[in-house]
């Protein structure tokens, strides 16, 4: 039997959360046994001769941020969306995963797992929709194991592609190997050394009660303890509010996270809070593509908001970004009406450690790790990431006000370590070589572009061939949207 790991951090400047989630900066050293936290304080010796020590001296050691809502298989489509709204995205994006081999979803796979660990985030909501045989699925968790992650990787019933030309969609949204697969993986998870838990992700409103209550019903008996759904009220999703259908269908519990929520309903609020069930917000897609406002400081919605990518095809991967865009745009919200009545806000309307907290204990309460991670105490598994204080953008900040110094000034350069689930997975600011299990051989990230700039050639070669503007239509007929509801202006 291998020995335990074990790291010792000396001399760093840990945020500490009390029981109000209030975040405190502490001068002290920090152990590692395993992937547990076993010791916080003043003065620890390291337990053996091989203790990996860390000089943490000027650095911030933060608890591993929590990403609930992002589809990791994306990667080669990055660059591809910058001047696009929702609709584009559908047929430009999401429906693209029908030119992925399951070659293609490994690779795209890892490089957003390695995006994500690269930049401070340690555990990830993987709503998986790129479901398009059996062999999909499991490339991409034999990716998300090579990473180093921690995941919930959310297996997707998926809306697949039948013909792009003329566009028809897939009349099955859930033949028989999907159900025999879900009871599969359901039955071998944890996977990745426990790191990679299995949920479900589900965008089936359309189908009758039954066939959703029945569904819900299994997955709650297979031992999956995470559900998450898309839902935002627009003109491009529609006015109905899921939170209220679930509920109405008694299924609205602690295990339901959805993404989005934008323009959710006062009693959407009020059923979600009485629930214990969470949404995550995602503030760079929402606010390109016209969802609408991020919901994650709206006052009846706080308590049960974290932060997502969502598609880092679309914008940065990292929460740094969600946490700082989130913030200003709330306070942007804010602070306008008064600025268009001539006058000025006594006090600014929400807080740094209110954002921080959003991408990391919140996160980790809203699927259901709160015990776990999100925060640094000790029993906890050891997710931490640490920042280097003297950087050009964190030095001063940082020794003024840590939580600040992440939330406005740094960015994923200023990342010096990041470890999951007690193993290094960055250090020195560079990302360690990942194993993939299929070639027993380690590949630095230098390997892995590589390999994703050969299959985004590929993909990019056949998209080319593709009528974006009829699939678009098509994309349009299959949602029921109408078209006088897009409009080039007001």
């Amino acid at each position: 039997m291998a020995p335990v790991t074990s790291i010792l951090l000396q001399n760093g400047t840990l945020l500490i959360h009390d029981y109000k989630d209030h975040v405190k900066a502490l001068k002290a050293n920090l152990l590692v046994v395993g992937n547990i936290i076993t010791e916080i304080g003043p003065s620890i010796s390291a337990p053996s001769s091989e203790t990996i020590v860390i000089d943490c001296t000027d650095k911030i050691i933060s608890p591993g941020f929590v990403d609930t809502h992002h589809h990791l298989w994306q990667t080669q489509l990055k660059g591809r969306h910058a001047n696009d709204l929702l609709l584009d995205y559908f047929p430009k994006g999401n429906f693209t995963s029908s030119l992925f081999t399951p070659k293609d979803i490994f690779w795209g796979e890892l490089g957003g797992c390695m995006e994500a660990i690269d930049s401070g985030t340690t555990m990830v909501v993987d709503h998986a929709h790129m479901n398009y045989s059996a062999e999909h699925s499991t490339s991409a968790i034999s990716a998300t194991a090579s990473s180093g992650i921690r995941s919930y990787f959310c297996y997707s019933p998926t809306g697949r592609i039948a013909s792009w030309s003329p566009f028809e969609m897939a009349a099955s949204f859930m033949p028989d190997w999907v159900q025999a697969q879900l009871v599969d993986l359901a039955a071998k998870q944890p996977f990745g050394d426990g790191r990679i838990r299995l949920g479900f992700a589900f965008d089936g409103f359309f189908l009758p009660k039954d066939m959703i209550v029945g569904l819900y019903e299994q997955v709650r008996g297979l031992g999956i303890k995470l559900i998450t759904s898309h839902y935002c009220r627009n003109a491009i999703m529609g006015t109905n509010s899921h939170v209220a259908l679930l509920s109405s269908y008694g299924l609205l519990k602690d295990d339901i996270l959805f993404s989005h929520a934008n323009g959710a309903l006062p009693e959407d609020a009020v059923q979600l809070a009485a629930a214990n069930a969470h949404v995550s917000s995602t503030p760079d897609t929402e606010l390109q593509t016209a969802m609408g406002s991020p919901v994650c400081f709206r006052p009846d919605m706080h308590k049960v908001a974290s932060l997502g990518v969502d598609c880092h095809a679309n914008n940065s991967g990292d929460i740094l970004s969600q946490m700082r865009l989130a913030l200003q745009n709330a306070r942007g919200a804010y602070n306008q009406p008064f600025v268009e009545a001539g006058k000025a806000p006594r006090v600014v309307s929400n807080t740094v450690e209110d954002a921080y907290n959003l991408g990391t204990i919140m996160g980790a309460r809203a699927v259901g790790m709160g015990a776990e991670i999100g925060s640094i105490a000790v029993g906890k598994l050891a997710d931490l990431v640490l920042f280097d204080g003297q950087s050009p953008s964190m030095v001063c900040a940082a020794a003024h006000d840590p939580v600040a110094a992440i939330v406005l000034h740094a960015s994923v350069r200023d990342i010096d370590t990041v470890i999951v689930d007690g193993q290094i997975r960055k250090a020195g600011g560079k990302l360690k070589a990942v194993e993939l299990a299929e070639e027993g051989k380690l590949r630095e990230w230098k390997d892995v572009a590589t390999e994703l700039l050969k299959s985004r050639e590929r993909i990019e070669e056949e998209a080319g061939k593709l009528d974006m503007e009829a699939a678009r239509k098509g994309t349009m007929a299959a949602f029921h949207i109408d078209p006088a509801n897009i409009l080039d202006h007001l």
